[in-house]
């Protein structure tokens, strides 16, 4: 740890600089207190700075004027100096946001530069169309780059996020303003760095720091950014819709959150793995994933025999420091989200949920921002923890006893992004995964999905779908070119 040396400046026109202002925040690690660094505390100053390098490096065709196959090829090198620089991307990721290292190196950086790589490689394997006409007309349908666009992720995935945005969008041509979380900006300024390293021309992929108000607004409502791409909560998601239309109406995607449901059948082809996968989900990460199944419905039949397995799982997810090699949960990002979710904790109790493992929490003494992992039982679908996203290691269960029922109460939610169904039956499968109101629904399975398939939500989960080629629509215009010909012959 103390070989990491942390740049807290942003990256703006292919330079390290401080915020206009002056002004900084601190970054400090949940793992135990400590101040990493002091980062650059932009503002709207220093957003037009950005959107400006962006917008020349645009427009004069650094990068969007190369081949695609050459574009690919530095693409590919930028996936390969995180793979470089893996050890140290993990630890700073850790220390910034306080998941378990060897999950931060075997998933986060690993996820990151593959999706950076596979739209690189994707680039100029993507053709485009020419449409049935007469033989009076050529008909060309092409895609071009929107031109800049705006980023803004979360502090959960800061890694992974970012690649599922900026890889597409850079892979297509455009140029980039990338706003991480406050809690977690370290990796995205580090990426900043490899992308120029990996000969990304100046101006085309920039990070600017700094607080929601003060950056992230500024950057949805500039008038010279044409597209805006968001990962958060609703609540913010909403307002990211607002700002793109009281503006020039760029057009706006949003990854929002979720209260996924995970149906668990009597006829299930193998309980223990449905158990490891409802425990392993929710616990991920510390539960701060927008796709973690928090609400468990098992059927009645064998509610009992679940949880009594399930409950022998948790001990297994014990907190602890998440830079030693073994740990399997860390701590949650920051003191404020820790008190979220217990306030959370103590909703569940207040409304009558049956406590039935941790929901305390631990390891005060090392300064950190740790919370047991916590089970309740006997819960309806009207209780807050039932209803909003806790974003913690919160599982909720509930019991079922009709398909047609299990499959009201899971949509019965304003949130639609992601589900799970266990079941032996094939076409109660396919029934009940076509009638969940979700973006993606596992069988048998939670989770094992990859960048092939598009991830997004319905309902208030948000608009649009990161990975997979779909992703391509959302940083492209679709362009008509109707030729007449009148041939000789």
């Amino acid at each position: 740890m103390s070989q990491l040396q942390f740049d807290g400046r942003a990256v703006i026109g292919g330079q390290r600089v401080a915020a206009l202002s002056g002004a900084t925040f601190q970054s400090i690690s949940p793992v135990d207190g400590r101040v990493l660094t002091e980062v650059a505390q932009c503002g709207a100053a220093d957003i037009d700075r950005a959107v400006g390098a962006a917008r020349a490096a645009f427009d004069d065709k650094r990068w969007r004027g190369l081949p695609p196959a050459q574009r690919k090829r530095i693409m590919v090198k930028f996936a390969d100096l995180l793979l470089e620089n893996a050890d140290a991307l993990a630890l700073t990721e850790t220390l910034d946001m306080g998941k378990p290292v060897k999950y931060a190196r075997a998933v986060d950086v690993n996820s990151a530069a593959n999706c950076i790589r596979w739209y690189g490689e994707a680039v100029d394997k993507v053709y485009d169309e020419i449409a049935p006409t007469a033989d009076t007309a050529l008909a060309l349908i092409t895609r071009e780059p929107v031109g800049v666009v705006g980023v803004v992720v979360p502090w959960n995935y800061p890694m992974i996020m970012a690649a599922w945005k900026i890889a597409p969008a850079l892979a297509v041509g455009n140029s980039v303003v990338l706003k991480p979380s406050e809690k977690s900006p370290l990796t995205a300024l580090r990426l900043a760095d490899l992308a120029l390293e990996a000969g990304i021309p100046d101006g085309v992929f920039n990070v600017v720091p700094g607080f929601g108000p003060e950056a992230g607004s500024p950057l949805a409502l500039h008038m010279d950014v044409d597209c805006i791409a968001f990962t958060g909560s609703t609540r913010v998601g909403k307002q990211i819709h607002v700002m793109a239309g009281q503006s020039n109406l760029k057009r706006a995607w949003t990854e929002l959150g979720g209260k996924s449901p995970n149906i668990v059948f009597a006829d299930c082809p193998n309980l223990d793995r449905a158990v490891e996968a409802a425990v392993g989900s929710i616990f991920f990460n510390q539960g701060e994933s927008c796709n973690a199944p928090s609400r468990l419905y098992v059927q009645d039949s064998i509610k009992e025999k679940f949880l009594e397995k399930a409950l022998a799982l948790v001990p297994a997810y014990a907190p602890a420091n998440p830079t030693l090699p073994d740990t399997v949960m860390g701590a949650l990002v920051d003191t404020l989200q820790m008190n979220t979710v217990l306030r959370y904790i103590e909703s569940g109790k207040a409304e009558g949920a049956k406590l039935l493992a941790g929901g305390e929490q631990v390891l005060q003494s090392t300064g950190g921002c740790y919370v047991q992992p916590t089970v309740f039982d006997g819960v309806r679908g009207d209780m807050t923890i039932a209803r909003e996203e806790i974003f913690g290691p919160v599982l909720s269960v509930l019991s079922f006893n009709d398909t047609a029922e299990v499959v009201r109460m899971a949509n019965a939610s304003v949130y639609g992004l992601q589900a799970g169904v266990w079941t032996s039956d094939l076409n109660k499968a396919h029934g009940v995964a076509r009638a969940l109101r979700a973006g993606t629904v596992h069988v048998n399975q939670y989770d094992e999905d990859d960048i092939t398939v598009p991830f997004g939500g319905y309902k208030q989960s948000g608009v649009g779908r990161d990975k997979s080629l779909h992703a391509f629509d959302k940083y492209t215009e679709t362009k008509t070119t109707w030729i007449r010909i009148d041939s000789p012959v």
